[in-house]
């Protein structure tokens, strides 16, 4: 099997970009983080014509996520969420089964700057997130957990950990709270012995992407009946080559697992 997650920054903006990718690629699931789409919007038609299934939590111009699949889609659940310092209820998690595996799309908050209320909001996020896992876990299929963590694990996975000193997404708060859901027993597949872990995301500006100034902070998480099934986690730079790309690129992990089994 193959399993991919990509935060796209607006699916409207980058169907075409991702249509050609599932037509290359042809994933067993794709999952989507940042699809910006009210309720309803999602291009869904554009999507099952590709030969996916398609679920989707969306509720308006931010956040969003989306699983396609074309092993199966079943059991649907939405969930996380929380109020956000505004009062708005986001949408940031959404789950299915998917042939054998019980899989997650989520997006978690930004966080903005440290002591900000979404600073706050995104510690309460992860926190909320870590129960959903454990009992996630607890429906006995194996587990994938992928999408756009906001965080980035180590000082390796930034370009320069001086830049960031002071800054979200390395402090010693979120790694630990990433720690905690890794904790309630998942694994983060790209750093496995043998993986290669490598850069997510590059700012639009000042040509960080051509400069190689990247951070990894998209993540596939995966229960133990997952890492034992790992061939390869790597990361397709090309669609964040091609024109109007996403500052994402999408992480794919190839599985030995039947994606028969369970479907």
């Amino acid at each position: 099997m193959l399993i991919a997650t990509w935060n796209v920054n607006s699916i409207q903006a980058r169907l075409p970009l991702v249509l050609e990718w599932l037509d290359r690629r042809r994933p067993d699931v794709l999952l989507l983080q940042e699809t910006k789409c009210l309720p309803g919007a999602f291009p869904r038609a554009e999507v099952e014509a590709a030969g996916y299934q398609v679920a989707d939590h969306g509720e308006g111009r931010w956040n969003g996520v989306a699983v396609l699949s074309q092993v199966g889609l079943d059991e649907v659940a939405t969930g996380l969420d929380l109020a956000a310092p505004d009062g708005r209820v986001e949408a940031r998690y959404l789950a299915a089964d998917c042939g054998p595996l019980r899989i997650a799309s989520v997006y978690v908050p930004n966080g903005r700057e440290l002591g900000h209320p979404y600073f706050t909001y995104k510690l309460a996020f992860l926190e909320e997130l870590r129960g959903r896992v454990a009992r996630e876990l607890a429906g006995g299929r194996p587990f994938i957990l992928g999408g756009d963590f906001n965080i980035a694990p180590k000082d390796s996975d930034v370009f320069d950990p001086a830049a960031f000193v002071g800054q979200t997404h390395v402090s010693p708060e979120e790694r630990a709270a990433l720690a905690s859901v890794l904790g309630a027993g998942v694994v983060d597949l790209a750093a496995l012995p043998g993986q290669t872990p490598s850069y997510t995301y590059w700012d639009y500006r000042q040509g960080f992407f051509r400069r190689g100034l990247g951070m990894r902070i998209d993540l596939l998480l995966g229960s133990p009946d997952v890492v034992s099934a790992v061939e390869l986690v790597e990361v397709d730079r090309s669609p964040r080559q091609a024109a109007r790309p996403s500052d994402h690129a999408p992480l794919t992990a190839r599985l030995t697992l039947d994606s028969r089994a369970g479907a």
